[in-house]
């Protein structure tokens, strides 16, 4: 297996907004688009186009969408996906290039952030959203006061949303206007798919739920607006015996960040190259294993990145190949996880950009 590049030149999350609000040349969007008085976009977490294209039977409004995958950002996990679907940056630029990362050396899980507690958001993410537009937001209720809403939503209209069905009522009274983009945002297969895997009818009863959404955001459009549908990653199923220690370099690590498919490694003082010799030694038959220099030159995570931006990378990344995670000793949650993202099989990295006309 091939890892995934992301396309940030052509057809991926972070290219939707920008070509929507200002009609950015993308010969990747759906027909649907052209010639819509506005468009709502829904990210669905969690929903990669394997997902899609292994349920169908589960998602008839989903699967009648034109459209087909693009690619989401590296590291292909929540905190980064998201960041560049709303700014339209690269990791590289926004600086959110992980689900934990280190800030001026101390860890930040991104995800559980406190906008009252830790580093400014401002500073740690400082590219506005939607190109510094005004555009509404719908999403979860209890995601407005936190740390990483702040960072990558700030200054923006928030509406929260308590059930799916105020999520679609927010979303049709908003439409009605002659704004030319609302945004909406779903957790719930992310969390169905972490708690349950992706084996499971948990599973299947998320997708239909899901696919009812989507077919309510339908029916709730008016046929000159345009839904588009797209995802921040999308999903590998790691069974309990596939969760791998790191005991055969933890004495060259400092700390660790990162998540379990995308685990980051920061050296002790003088031993990078040396853990990154012993990674590719002991995890490179299950792992594309990459140096932070490597990353960053070659554009994995989008052009440029400053040594600030670097420095919340570790020295020596492991990404997964195969269905397992690298466990952190720091965050023992992980291996209760039935599925995890953030590296480049095309799993992860490849995600819906789906459209259709409203039916109202």
């Amino acid at each position: 297996m091939e890892p995934v590049r992301p396309q940030y030149d052509g057809a991926w999350i972070g290219g939707i907004v920008p070509a929507v609000l200002d009609g950015a040349s993308a010969s990747w969007l759906p027909d649907a688009v052209d010639g819509a008085r506005g468009a709502l976009l829904l990210t669905i977490d969690g929903l990669g186009w394997e997902m899609v294209t292994c349920h169908r039977e589960h998602l008839p409004h989903i699967s009648a969408m034109a459209g087909g995958p693009i690619t989401s950002a590296v590291p292909s996990t929540t905190s980064a996906g998201l960041t560049s679907i709303a700014t339209g940056a690269p990791p590289a630029v926004h600086g959110l290039a992980g689900y934990r990362i280190r800030v001026a050396g101390e860890p930040l899980n991104v995800l559980g952030w406190s906008a009252h507690h830790g580093p400014d958001p401002r500073s740690v993410q400082p590219v506005p959203p939607f190109l510094g537009r005004d555009v509404p937001v719908v999403t979860r209720a209890e995601f407005r006061h936190s740390g990483f809403t702040e960072a990558h939503l700030r200054d923006v209209p928030l509406i929260g949303w308590t059930t799916t069905a105020a999520l679609v009522e927010h979303c049709r009274r908003l439409v009605s206007g002659d704004r030319p983009l609302v945004y909406a945002y779903y957790d719930g297969v992310d969390k169905v798919a972490h708690e349950y895997g992706l084996h499971d009818d948990f599973l299947a009863a998320e997708l239909r739920s899901t696919d009812r959404l989507v077919g309510d955001l339908l029916d709730a459009l008016p046929s000159d607006w345009v839904l588009l549908v797209t995802a921040d990653h999308g999903q590998v199923h790691v069974e309990p015996g596939d969760a791998l220690t790191m005991g055969a370099v933890h004495p060259m690590v400092h700390a660790y960040s990162g998540e379990g498919r995308f685990r980051t490694l920061h050296a002790r003082h003088g031993a990078a190259a040396e853990l990154a010799a012993a990674c590719q030694e002991s995890f490179g038959d299950r792992a594309w294993v990459f140096t932070r220099d490597q990353l960053f030159d070659e554009g994995w995570f989008g052009p440029g990145g400053s040594l600030t931006v670097r420095g919340r990378v570790g020295d020596v990344v492991c990404a997964a190949r195969d269905a397992v995670i690298f466990l952190d000793p720091d965050a023992p949650h992980e291996a209760g996880m039935r599925s995890h993202h953030g590296s480049l099989t095309p799993a992860e990295m490849l995600v819906p950009l789906l459209a259709g006309r409203g039916r109202r």
